[in-house]
């Protein structure tokens, strides 16, 4: 009788442990990881950043945790929360160093001096601090333009030869002028604005913590509060706001953290010798 009661309790704890669920299994500094949980769970936490987890068809509760191109590599623990912000369940995550180079950028001392309007920081950080309850995204994400990358996610960036203490928050794409950008994935449209930084700016609420933000747009074709398909025409790649020539910058946000696209998707990377090199998709 002892060994059928261990047997069973053994077996409780087993199937306890395999309700939870973080995927990937190897993570680097800038990646998002995906959650499920039991339905007791409704909040997750990594690093003092805390998420909310939403309850999916099956009962079950799944969530995007982001982890910062800054944050440091190494084991860290993830906490499964309860309504109380008691820890459930906690899980050990090992975060792997994603050496993000430097890239310097010249720039006309004119344009590097812009910067964002007090309106466009508000309106920018009210967007990326509000998390809706209802997905419209599904995978696979698609890029917005079919262009080159000429600046990665993570990249140390410097100035004119002079750091600036900060990083690359998305992908540059050189994209002619005019051609169309597309949403990357279904989403509701939150803001459709000139800024003196970000020039024509657009960015899409996907729900459940995603987010995506399309800068320096000749043109804009989506509006605000409009509820857009995966694939939509936004608006059109310009020259606007703190650019030096036509193309697309755009960011991909979890939970208002930048993370990087490369795990979503695929693209290329310019080379003006001719050749090109893929950005490997990420592994669900």
């Amino acid at each position: 009788m002892r060994v059928l009661v261990f047997f069973f309790t053994l077996t409780a704890i087993v199937t306890a442990q395999n309700e939870y669920q973080i995927t990937p299994s190897t993570i680097h500094q800038g990646e998002t990881l995906h959650l499920r949980a039991p339905a007791a769970v409704e909040r997750a936490k990594l690093l003092g950043h805390e998420v909310p987890l939403f309850t999916d068809a099956a009962g079950t509760r799944r969530g995007l945790m982001p982890v910062g191109a800054l944050e440091p590599a190494g084991e860290t623990a993830l906490q499964f929360l309860d309504a109380k912000g008691q820890a459930i369940q906690t899980q050990t995550v090992m975060i792997h160093d994603a050496h993000y180079p430097r890239q310097n950028i010249v720039i006309p001392p004119a344009v590097a001096a812009l910067k964002p309007s007090e309106e466009e920081e508000e309106r920018i950080d009210a967007f990326l601090k509000t998390i809706t309850d209802t997905r419209y995204w599904k995978e696979p994400l698609a890029a917005p333009v079919n262009a080159c990358l000429t600046s990665l996610f993570g990249v140390a960036r410097m100035h004119n030869g002079k750091l600036t203490g900060d990083y690359h928050k998305g992908w540059d794409q050189a994209a002619v002028f005019g051609i169309p950008i597309h949403s990357v994935a279904a989403g509701v449209v939150r803001i459709v604005k000139q800024f003196p930084e970000g020039g024509g700016t657009v960015a899409v609420d996907h729900g459940q913590g995603l987010q995506s933000i399309y800068l320096h747009m000749s043109r804009f074709q989506a509006h605000e509060g409009e509820q857009v398909a995966a694939g939509a025409v936004l608006g059109y790649v310009g020259s606007t706001g703190r650019s030096t020539g036509p193309h697309l910058h755009w960011g991909l946000y979890v939970a208002g953290v930048p993370v990087n696209p490369a795990q979503w998707m695929s693209a290329a990377e310019c080379n003006y010798n001719g050749a090109t090199r893929r950005r490997n998709t990420r592994v669900k």
